[in-house]
């Protein structure tokens, strides 16, 4: 009798009810060792190009995990075309935000380096692994890309003209969130997130002067970091999302 369990596990490999799929050591180690799971247990496992698919546990061992994709549960749905960049905030704060990000729908999160950027331990594994373990939590099918550290200017000198970058400042100096969400509803858009001491007069005035950016204000109070990314992403989704 096949026992169905409450697991979601983002695979990387091609998912099909033909094929059996041998996990890799990892992701054998969590079922076995972590979540307990037998023979003939039956999890969901997914990603975004092949959806979501009810798969049986065939042979699980220490060392290896076999499963069988039984049949499919939901296609591969489209993404919200909305990137976040950020500046690495002190370990906890970050998981936090990645992990809020991914359930608010962002599809690509880049770490930002700017002056004022107060931890540069940045491991990229690790934010692919709080990603991943979000998306498997909050029932999305798509992981989220996950860029490399780069520098602020560096990165807009590089930017497309054609995905908008709202910037929040502190200063209290532009539209409100919503009023520009609307005024370019469906567009390609990021948010932009400033560390945890704001950025500097300089990086505030280059970014300002950039023909893609549009300055936001999100409420008559300085937020954290963690708490203007939620704001900023919660209020683009009710107007340009899946909400």
């Amino acid at each position: 009798m096949n026992n169905f369990t409450n697991i979601r596990l983002w695979i990387n490999q091609k998912i099909a009810t033909s094929d059996n799929l041998v996990l890799e050591e990892g992701k054998s180690h969590y079922l076995n060792n972590v979540m307990r799971c037998q023979k003939n247990d039956v999890l969901r496992c997914f990603n975004a190009n092949d959806g979501e698919y009810e798969c049986r546990i065939e042979e699980i061992s220490k060392s290896k995990t076999i499963i069988k994709p039984l049949k499919k549960c939901r296609d591969a749905d489209k993404l919200c075309d909305i990137w976040l960049l950020f500046s690495p905030l002190k370990k906890d704060k970050t998981d936090f935000v990645i992990e809020k990000a991914v359930e608010l729908g962002v599809a690509k999160i880049v770490p930002i380096i700017t002056s004022r950027t107060n931890t540069l331990h940045i491991r990229t594994e690790r934010y692919i692994a709080q990603a991943i373990e979000a998306a498997e939590q909050c029932g999305r099918l798509s992981v989220p890309e996950i860029g490399n550290p780069i520098d602020l200017k560096k990165c807009l000198n590089s930017w497309s003209d054609n995905r908008i970058l709202y910037f929040a400042d502190e200063r209290q100096c532009g539209e409100r969130a919503v009023d520009e969400f609307m005024k370019n509803k469906k567009c390609p858009s990021a948010v932009l997130i400033g560390p945890e001491g704001g950025f500097s007069d300089n990086e505030a005035e280059f970014i300002n002067n950039l023909g893609f950016t549009r300055n936001i204000k999100l409420g008559p109070r300085i937020l954290r970091a963690e708490t203007a990314t939620i704001a900023a992403l919660a209020v683009w989704q009710s107007v340009n999302g899946d909400w």
